[in-house]
């Protein structure tokens, strides 16, 4: 049975950018099968019907250089306003399992057939396919979950931090032109944790990660409106294992293995990284 009331008991604001390793802790994570994640410009003519824009996060490694213009789509999801880990003890009493939806259904006072119903079966059947090969993943609904996790991939004796993206200023446009300002910066780190928000009424992260399959770096961005972001992201440098219905070779054209598939972070994503971390420009 289900004990424990949602809402009140949500933590306030999120705000932990950085984990030291203490003498407690544990447990697990990057691929090619998020479906959810958000959507990159398509290059050439397409016949076919005109693509979702939030499908504008994909680009190519030939995309990262100053004065490069680039279609972006970023979400206007506020991550100070959106819904908060719960504290573990709080999370730890309600199951998070796809056999039980039906009863986490009535918990939440959600028709059974209800698009709040469809997200949490997605986001539980998501929690719940294995691994790739080489990969690590798993999903975290409270912080303390989301560390020992973290930390069970990266190792006891190592320290890890957080990076995310950020807007400068009011952001406005989901999908306008956003010119590179600067030589992007390559952040050096020999693994990463990427944590991408899932659709669930309290915070649900799906992370994973692999090792030496990414490059990841930081880029400042201007937007055609004046917007400023400093953005994450991340090519994934081997596709060869990624299903090929993935929606990130159709808008870039291409297939598992053939070249690299390269995206950002919204705003309330977190990409774990291990330290030290160099961060140098890219030449």
């Amino acid at each position: 049975m289900i004990v424990g009331t949602l809402g009140a008991n949500i933590i306030g604001n999120w705000d932990v950018l950085s984990y030291v390793p203490s003498s407690n802790s544990l447990k697990d994570t990057d691929d090619g099968r998020l479906q959810e994640m958000p959507k990159q410009h398509v290059h050439g003519d397409d016949p076919s019907p005109p693509m979702d824009p939030s499908l504008n996060v994909f680009f190519t490694m030939n995309d990262l250089k100053q004065g490069k213009r680039i279609p972006i789509y970023f979400s206007t999801k506020d991550p100070s306003t959106s819904p908060h880990l719960l504290p573990k003890q709080e999370s730890d009493s309600i199951p998070f399992s796809l056999s039980q939806l039906p009863e986490l259904l009535e918990f939440f006072s959600f028709p059974e057939r209800s698009p709040q119903a469809k997200a949490m079966e997605c986001t539980l059947s998501e929690c719940e396919v294995e691994p790739l090969m080489g990969e690590i993943k798993f999903c975290a609904n409270s912080l303390e979950s989301m560390l020992d996790s973290a930390k069970g991939f990266f190792g006891t004796e190592t320290e890890f931090h957080a990076l995310t993206t950020k807007h400068l200023s009011k952001h406005t446009a989901l999908l306008q032109n956003y010119t590179v300002l600067e030589v992007p910066k390559v952040v050096k780190t020999p693994k990463m944790v990427a944590c991408h928000s899932m659709p669930y009424p309290y915070a649900v992260f799906y992370c994973h990660g692999q090792e030496g399959d990414h490059k990841l770096f930081e880029l400042s961005l201007r937007g055609d409106n004046g917007e400023r972001v400093e953005v994450v992201g991340v090519c994934h440098v081997d596709t060869s294992h990624w299903n090929p219905d993935h929606v990130a070779f159709r808008v870039l054209h291409t297939r598992p293995g053939e070249s690299s598939v390269c995206h950002f972070f919204p705003a309330d994503n977190i990409i774990w990284v291990a330290s030290p971390t160099i961060i140098k420009l890219v030449v």
